[in-house]
């Protein structure tokens, strides 16, 4: 890379990155190679530092070089070989000093960690080389500039290239004339004009002119205005055709100070450099004949290669009438791959600095030496670059290896979920990053993460297999062109350490509870109740319960909801279960299944309220998908559900309606309905279910819930009973009863006690309440020893003169079902033996049989004799419920004081 490419290096200096380069001895080195000095800088030793060069010249002034002043001056710094800093100064370069076929150059190179220079270390190199014998033409073609030298006295210019010599003069003369010693100028010969300028008008304009004791010379720059872009055998050529004039003694002389340079003439083929270099150019052979080849020699790096040397490297010099060709196969040894970049895209390009000297003899000028220097760089090639994943499952550590690299690239700084981090500061987020060098120069880098970084992906594969991914992206950098590139990196490595979730379930009376232990692959995964997704906001909707505490998923879902279903009717229960599914966030494929299945009593469907409401239930079973549950009906058809949701239908009505019939045993009474379910246009029901209320007084009963649809369900029953009361009132009107804190109430041998029984619950108006006995003891218990009979079969104790007076109930705004009750009313003087009090404390107790006001078939057992319109209990027919019901603790005194 010549040094217009690197103007930063030599107006502000230039970073040097860590390069790895072959060791030399000391940072830096100096080299003679013809009419060339070359100085090399140790890259190793000038790593991570700021550059810039100054020439000093014999007075001990340093002369600090930018890009013009170099290429006007006969300085070229390259870079060559991975980020080795070459410094080339021509023997005819400005502020060197040529003695005796000796000249010497002495250069100063500051080095800072800083790009103001700041604390800059001072390095200072002078080398001398020897260059003789000097051609009377000597020609260089570097990468920066083109540069002629002539021996003084010979050739003049000769009247065929100047057609217009006496102009030529003219224009010099005055300027010439005027001038001391060594004053001279330059004359462009254009196609449509000449120019003359003189030395200082040459200077500014960017030229470099210089006169030694033997000869003259003139450096252009290839930016210069007055080149000439002409073509030989094809090949384009920057040329320059020109006079120079200068003073020597009295005398003004002038001297034809032509160059022409190639610019092109590289093809590729066959992974093939061919460079081809036309031996003769118009502006070089003006006024010349009789060309004579003397030497054509060829080489790398300013080195010169014999045949044997180019026949190992297979490379071939080939002159040729008129052209000399030089090809090279790409990758031979000599040249060196460099990393390009293009369109962000990494690869490489070869390059090798070649050089040619062709010497000539013609009958003007006797004999010419002309050296070509030429960089060559191959076309971009993109460069696979190989990702291998050695990761370390039993020390669960990614390991991965990125490259191989040439020298020139860095490794700047990494992606990772989004951020951008530099190098040494991966390792915070748990990134090892480190390259390892390999013989050749070449270098990979090598990423180790822990498999536990929060960045890499884990995902659960099948069984125990969970994936982890690593997913970054390096950022590498290219020197000393600062090409930037980037290269993703994801590589997965699958591991048999995967936890899945696992599962408890267990049901309560009413709830079916589900507890979900995380494992290490669901922290992503989402609960699904079917195709619902079940959320924290939709749990509450339904009134259910989610509850994540990091470690376990807690899910409670009523029996009685739209997401439970119901599968069979068995004697132990209703089977009910819940099926959950854990899936992929992203991808919702289903990673887990749970379900939990239990047996619920009826209870949970069928409620048989004391007051004779009656809320049922029904359900639809697995397998009856077309059953429409806002269909349902009770036996009336007109009784339909209050709540109906897509599994179930819930009633609400009294045992007096809908159809409900009403059966009695010894203990219990029993209502029983259907819930049905018609078809369109049908009166056959498809699904039939049938229910039972049982009401016992005081005691459990049994309630029977079944349906005859198939399968047969059969479940456990419900729960039912009737309620009863005693109370003592104050005066016959029974306005006023005794309240709890008023126990135990105090009576005298001349009053009367006032009891009313009551059937509380349920409130059916086809019920009867009827006493059985009623009698008193002298404690709590109804068993307890001695009792005193006052009724006995529902009548007055006859052995009792002082009987039990019984008084009609009638309705009131207290009373509503007057058949409900039962009042009669006691004398205090039952429980006096002549003059003695038999018992001081006493409790009263009834026994009740419940009975029906419908119309009954002869011999029904509730015909009473007793009271008025009923009859005796006949014993022997159709047991009814009973019930025995207590008041609290009388006491009797014999007299008011």
């Amino acid at each position: 890379m010549e040094l217009s490419l690197m103007r930063s290096l030599l107006l502000i200096g230039i970073l040097i990155s860590e390069i790895w380069i072959q060791v030399r001895s000391g940072p830096v080195s100096s080299e003679c190679l013809g009419n060339l000095l070359r100085i090399t800088l140790s890259a190793e030793y000038f790593k991570d530092k700021y550059l810039s060069f100054s020439v000093v010249d014999q007075s001990g002034i340093a002369w600090e070089l930018d890009e013009a002043m170099a290429s006007q001056c006969g300085y070229t710094v390259t870079y060559s070989n991975w980020s080795n800093i070459e410094f080339h100064a021509s023997a005819l370069s400005c502020h060197s000093h040529l003695k005796q076929d000796v000249f010497t150059v002495t250069i100063q190179i500051k080095a800072s960690h800083t790009p103001d220079m700041k604390n800059a270390a001072t390095h200072l190199k002078s080398a001398s080389c020897r260059y003789a014998p000097w051609s009377p033409r000597e020609l260089v073609c570097e990468s920066n500039y083109m540069e002629v030298s002539v021996r003084k006295e010979v050739p003049q210019t000769e009247k065929d290239f100047i057609q217009d010599e006496p102009e030529d003069w003219n224009l010099t003369f005055p300027e010439a004339k005027a001038g001391e010693t060594s004053i001279w100028q330059i004359v462009f010969h254009q196609p449509e004009e000449k120019r003359a300028l003189v030395v200082t008008d040459a200077w500014s304009a960017g030229y470099g002119l210089n006169i030694t004791d033997t000869r003259v010379l003139l450096r252009i720059p290839y930016t210069a205005a007055q080149i000439q872009l002409v073509k030989a055998q094809g090949i384009t050529f920057s040329a320059v055709r020109s006079s120079t004039f200068y003073k020597q003694r009295w005398m003004i002389l002038v001297v034809d100070t032509a160059v022409a340079c190639p610019v092109d003439g590289v093809d590729y083929a066959n992974k093939t450099i061919i460079w081809t270099v036309p031996k003769y150019v118009q502006p070089l052979s003006a006024g010349a004949t009789n060309f004579k080849d003397v030497l054509v020699e060829a080489g790398v790096d300013l080195h010169k290669l014999s045949a044997k040397e180019m026949a190992s490297r297979k490379y071939v010099l080939s002159n040729d009438l008129n052209v000399i060709t030089m090809k090279v196969p790409i990758g031979a040894e000599g040249g060196y791959y460099k990393t390009s970049v293009s369109s962000g895209q990494h690869g490489a390009k070869y390059t090798i600095n070649l050089f040619l000297e062709h010497q000539w003899e013609d009958n003007k000028w006797g004999l010419t030496k002309q050296t070509i220097i030429k960089e060559i760089e191959t076309p971009f090639e993109p460069v696979e670059l190989a990702i291998t994943n050695h990761s370390n499952l039993s020390a669960r550590l990614m390991n991965v290896t990125v490259g191989t690299f040439l020298p020139d690239v860095e490794l700047v700084n990494l992606t990772i979920e989004g951020a951008t981090v530099a190098v040494p500061e991966a390792v915070q987020h748990g990134y090892l990053t480190y390259d390892i060098r390999y013989a050749n120069g070449s270098k990979a880098y090598v990423i180790q993460v822990p498999f536990d970084v929060p960045s890499i992906k884990k995902e659960y594969m099948r069984a125990d297999m969970r994936a982890y991914t690593l997913n970054v992206t390096l950022a590498f950098i290219t020197h000393p062109t600062s090409e930037t590139f980037a290269v993703p990196v994801v590589t997965v490595s699958t591991v048999k350490d995967a936890v899945l979730p696992s599962a408890r379930g267990f049901c309560d009376g009413r709830n079916l509870h589900l507890i979900i232990t995380h494992g290490n692959v669901d922290q992503n995964w989402l609960p699904f109740i079917s195709d619902w997704h079940l959320t924290p906001e939709a749990a509450q909707k339904y009134n259910y319960s989610l509850r994540d505490n990091g470690t376990h998923l807690a899910i409670s879902v009523p029996f009685l909801s739209s997401h439970v279903n119901y599968e069979a009717f068995q004697t132990s229960g209703i089977k009910a279960s819940l099926h959950l599914s854990l899936k992929d966030g992203i991808t919702l494929a289903n990673r887990r299944n749970f379900s939990i299945s239990c047996r619920f009593s009826p209870s949970e469907l069928i409620q048989c309220l004391p007051n004779g409401t009656v809320v049922i239930t029904a359900v639809k079973l697995v397998g009856t998908a077309d059953l429409d549950t806002s269909l349902l009906v009770l036996r009336d058809r007109q009784c339909k559900p209050s709540l109906v949701t897509e599994k179930t239908a819930t009633f609400k009505f009294n045992v007096n309606t809908c159809g409900t019939s009403r059966k009695f045993n010894s203990t219990t009474m029993r209502y029983e309905n259907d819930v049905l379910y018609f078809r369109p246009g049908s009166d056959t029901p498809v699904y039939k279910l049938k229910f039972v209320c049982f009401y016992a007084i005081k005691q459990t009963v049994d309630v029977r819930y079944e349906s005859k649809k198939n399968p047969p369900p059969s479940i456990k029953p419900g729960f039912g009973s009737l309620s009863l009361s005693l109370k003592l009132f104050k005066e016959k009107s029974y306005s006023d009863p005794y309240q709890e804190s008023e126990y135990p109430v105090v009576k005298y041998l001349r009053e009367a006690l006032y009891f009313e029984v009551e059937l509380l619950q349920p409130e059916d108006v086809r019920l009867e309440l009827n006493l059985d006995d009623c009698w008193a003891t002298n404690s709590q218990s109804q068993d307890s020893l001695p009792q005193w009979p006052i009724l006995i079969n529902g009548c007055e104790n006859s052995e009792d003169s002082y009987r039990t007076v019984f008084h009609e109930v009638k309705y009131s705004l207290r009373v509503k079902f007057p058949q409900h009750l039962k009042r009669f009313e006691v004398r205090m003087f039952t429980f006096v033996q002549g003059t003695t009090l038999l018992q001081e404390q006493l409790y009263f107790h009834c026994s009740v049989v419940i009975c029906s006001t419908m119309q009954q078939p002869s011999g029904f057992p509730c015909s009473r004799r007793c009271n008025p319109g009923k009859h005796r209990l006949d014993r022997s027919a159709e047991p009814h419920p009973h019930g025995q019901v207590s008041s609290g603790a009388v006491l009797v005194r014999k007299e008011n004081n």
